[in-house]
């Protein structure tokens, strides 16, 4: 077997089943959880306009308006301030989260060598590179 796109792609369903169970009853979106997750690990504040700058690059999103309405949408949720700093809620429901997929995926990476794993790594990270670059 191969690496390929269609590993690949069962590999990331798999990954996002496990985040969209965990989201199921919080109303936070995968689109929203990933904002979320750019706010709560940024080392440090963010000037004007970073946030969804960011945003819109994870999201590979061109879309300045739908990038805007999701930041908005957890401001008014009440997980992210005005400057889109992360509330004391939005810091709750991150660590909640967090946590309940981390136990589903180290349970599913369990016994897995960490030199497989650190291949796995460089290779999907170079491979997510070059795709980045032609698109």
């Amino acid at each position: 077997m191969s690496l390929n796109p269609k590993i690949v792609g069962q590999a990331e369903d798999a990954h996002e089943a496990v985040l969209v169970r965990a989201l199921a009853t919080t109303g936070v979106t995968k689109q929203h959880w990933i904002a979320l997750t750019l706010a709560a690990t940024a080392t440090d504040p963010a000037p004007t306009g970073e946030p969804a700058a960011r945003l819109s690059q994870a999201l590979r999103s061109a879309d300045p308006a739908q990038v805007r309405q999701i930041l908005d949408d957890l401001v008014t949720a009440g997980l992210l301030t005005t400057e889109h700093a992360v509330t004391p809620a939005g810091q709750e429901l991150f660590a909640r989260v967090r946590a309940e997929t981390g136990q589903v995926v180290a349970r599913a990476y369990a016994g897995i060598p960490a030199d497989d794993l650190r291949t796995a790594a460089r290779v999907l990270e170079l491979v997510t590179s070059r795709l980045d670059r032609e698109a």
